[in-house]
C-alpha cells in the first residue's frame, strides 16, 4: 500500500549545516497497517513525514502510495490522498473562517470535485453536523463560530475530523496529542483510535509515549539518526513491556530525551 525504497535526504548540503536527515529508509504498510514511530528528536521522523506529504524533493528513493509512483508528485495534488495533522493545534485549520467552512474546504479539497468553489450541499452540511456530533464536543451546534475561538483539543479534534472526512488513502499523526493537556490528549487519541478502525485507515504516528506507542496499532519503529534501527510487529511487540522498550530505547544511545519520561 505504501512503499518506500532507499529514501535519502539531507538538507544544506557542502556546508557547516549538513544534516543527513534520512538515510536509506525502506519500508513497506499494508492497508489498514497502524505503525508508531519513536525516536528522540532529530531521529528524522517528521522528516520522514515530510518526504512522505511531499514538503520537499527527496534526494534519492521512491516513494509509492497505492500502486502509484508519488515521488515526483507535488504535496498540492498528495493532499487529495494524505492526510496530515501537526503537533501544533493552531495548523490545519483557517481560524478566522467557521467551523462549517473548514470543513466545506477539507471535503472539495479531499473529494473528487472539480472546483474548490463546487457548492456544498444541505446533504453534506447534515453529514458534517453527524460527523461532527461524533466528537462529542458540541461543536456541531456552533457550526457558525469561528475556529479561532475553539479550545486546542477542539480544534485538534476538528482537524482530526477534516482529515478523515473523506477517507485518506494514508493518514500521518505527528504528535497529534503532545501539545494538548493529559485528558483531552487521551480524548484526542481514542477518538483517532476509533476513526481509523472504522475507516481501516492505513495510519503512521509519531508518538514520544512509549505505553501509547505499544497500545495502538500493530507495528512499532523506532529511529535514530535518520534510520530505523527497530522494528516491532506480532508477537515481538505483543510481548513488550514499556519498560523493555525503554530499556531497548537506551541500548540505542538515546538517552535524556522527553520519551523516557513518558515511560513512567
Amino acid at each position: 500500500m505504501l512503499t518506500l525504497r532507499n529514501l535519502s535526504k539531507t538538507f544544506n548540503p557542502g556546508t557547516v549545516n549538513e544534516k543527513a536527515a534520512l538515510t536509506g529508509i525502506d519500508l513497506h504498510l499494508d492497508k489498514g497497517d497502524f505503525l508508531t514511530i519513536l525516536g528522540s528528536n532529530g531521529a528524522g521522523k517528521s522528516t520522514l513525514f515530510g518526504a512522505i506529504a511531499g514538503s520537499f524533493v527527496v534526494d534519492s528513493g521512491s516513494i509509492h502510495l497505492d500502486g502509484r509512483n508519488i515521488t515526483n508528485l507535488p504535496d498540492y495534488k498528495r493532499s487529495k490522498y494524505i492526510g496530515r495533522l501537526f503537533q501544533d493545534p493552531l495548523k490545519g485549520t483557517a481560524p478566522n473562517m467557521t467551523i462549517e467552512e473548514n470543513l466545506a474546504l477539507a471535503y472539495l479539497r479531499a473529494s473528487q470535485a472539480h472546483s474548490p468553489f463546487s457548492m456544498i450541499t444541505k446533504a453534506d452540511r447534515r453529514d458534517f453536523r453527524e460527523r461532527l456530533a461524533m466528537l462529542e464536543l458540541g461543536l456541531e451546534d456552533r457550526m457558525d463560530h469561528p475556529v479561532g475561538l475553539l479550545s486546542g483539543g477542539q480544534r485538534q479534534a476538528l482537524t482530526l475530523l477534516m482529515a478523515t472526512l473523506v477517507t485518506p488513502k494514508l493518514l500521518l499523526l505527528d504528535e497529534h496529542t503532545a501539545a494538548l493537556d493529559p485528558a483531552t490528549g487521551e480524548k484526542v487519541l481514542a477518538l483517532t483510535e476509533r476513526i481509523v478502525a472504522q475507516n481501516r485507515i492505513t495510519c503512521l504516528m509519531i508518538t514520544h509515549n512509549i505505553p501509547s506507542a505499544l497500545r495502538l496499532g500493530n507495528r512499532t519503529l523506532m529511529m535514530k539518526d535518520g534510520r530505523i534501527v527497530l522494528e516491532l510487529a506480532g508477537k515481538q511487540r505483543a510481548g513488550m513491556t514499556p519498560e523493555q522498550l525503554l530499556q531497548a530505547f537506551r541500548e540505542q544511545g538515546i538517552s535524556n530525551d522527553r520519551i523516557e519520561f513518558s515511560a513512567q
